[in-house]
């Protein structure tokens, strides 16, 4: 009896040494307050009001969600690289247009216009990562250029006003339904799962961390870091024109009025929410999707309790110092554990 009697707190000491590695990796994990933040905000706006949790409400944010979702991959994965893109919202709404203007105005196919545009916006994705690594010039100043430039092109193509008689192919791809789940949240989804097998599962994607972690020790290791870096910025122009593709879809026609203006700032406020270090090397996939998430919970519930549009960006900004000052903090406790 006395044997069994004190081999019961030995098995649970055991067990506890065993509970808490887990335990702690778990609260250390940065993704784990993001998801818990998105269960906690959408189980309370669907509470409060029960038209969120509705299908078409539901649809709806799909749909944005898969806009928003697109440019925050590739803007996350530039900064993995410890650059930073802030051409993506104004290149996304250039592509409306170019592939508007190429549809319409110059009678090409939607296909050959969502292609042609998809090199343009590919060069100008290679035309960063060798102004970064050839050049040397600092990113923030090279993808602000292509930042003022888009806009400024978008409206001398436009003159301000939209441009009408898109082709069907572009609503088939953004209205479309599969199984009451809208095809553009699918998309969404296939390329999340591309760029989690990229980063997870390859030696490229185990690169572009360390590229982005420490670029002397990566080259010092043999790791051509240039080329993964080139690789990102083109990878993040390519999908903002994608999701150009699914916006032209679900607009059907080609404006110039505020489509991709700030979107930059979400795609950054999403990938640091979902633990994206802003120094470069940190942050996963599942953390990304989840921050993008937060953020169309927080803007679509805004609207579902019909709060003024306008603190929407407060509330956004409010959001993003405080995932900034986690970084920071997480960041710090790291560097005192090594």
């Amino acid at each position: 009896m006395n044997t069994s009697t004190a081999a019961a707190p030995a098995a649970a000491v055991a067990d506890d040494k065993r509970r808490r590695p887990f335990v702690r990796l778990l609260l250390e994990t940065p993704e784990v307050g993001v998801v818990a933040a998105c269960v906690v905000v959408f189980v309370a706006l669907a509470l409060d009001k029960s038209s969120f949790a509705g299908a078409v409400n539901l649809q709806g944010m799909g749909f944005d969600l898969a806009q928003y979702g697109l440019i925050a991959i590739g803007e996350s994965l530039v900064i993995l690289t410890g650059g930073i893109d802030l051409s993506v919202g104004a290149l996304l709404g250039t592509s409306v247009i170019l592939m508007s203007w190429f549809n319409v105005r110059a009678g090409l196919p939607p296909a050959a216009a969502i292609l042609l545009t998809l090199l343009i916006a590919g060069a100008l994705g290679l035309v960063h990562g060798l102004a970064v690594t050839r050049l040397k010039m600092a990113p923030f100043v090279v993808t602000l250029v292509t930042y003022t430039v888009a806009q400024g092109v978008t409206l001398a193509i436009t003159s301000g006003t939209s441009i009408t008689g898109i082709g069907g192919t572009f609503s088939d791809l953004g209205q479309t339904y599969v199984a009451q789940v809208p095809l553009p949240l699918i998309l969404f989804v296939v390329v999340a799962l591309i760029a989690w097998f990229f980063l997870e599962r390859t030696y490229a994607g185990r690169q572009v961390y360390a590229v982005g972690g420490n670029p002397e020790a990566a080259r010092l290791a043999g790791i051509r870091g240039d080329r993964r870096i080139v690789s990102m910025y083109v990878t993040s122009s390519l999908l903002s024109a994608f999701a150009g593709i699914l916006v032209l879809g679900r607009m059907g026609v080609g404006s110039a009025s505020g489509v991709g203006v700030g979107w930059e700032l979400s795609a950054i406020a999403a990938a640091v929410i979902g633990g994206v270090s802003l120094v470069g090397g940190q942050g996963r996939i599942i953390g990304i999707v989840a921050g993008t998430i937060l953020l169309e919970l927080i803007n679509n519930g805004l609207t579902t309790l019909q709060i003024n549009p306008n603190y929407t960006n407060i509330v956004l900004g409010c959001v993003l110092g405080l995932a900034i000052t986690a970084d920071r903090l997480r960041a710090r406790s790291i560097a005192r554990r090594g």
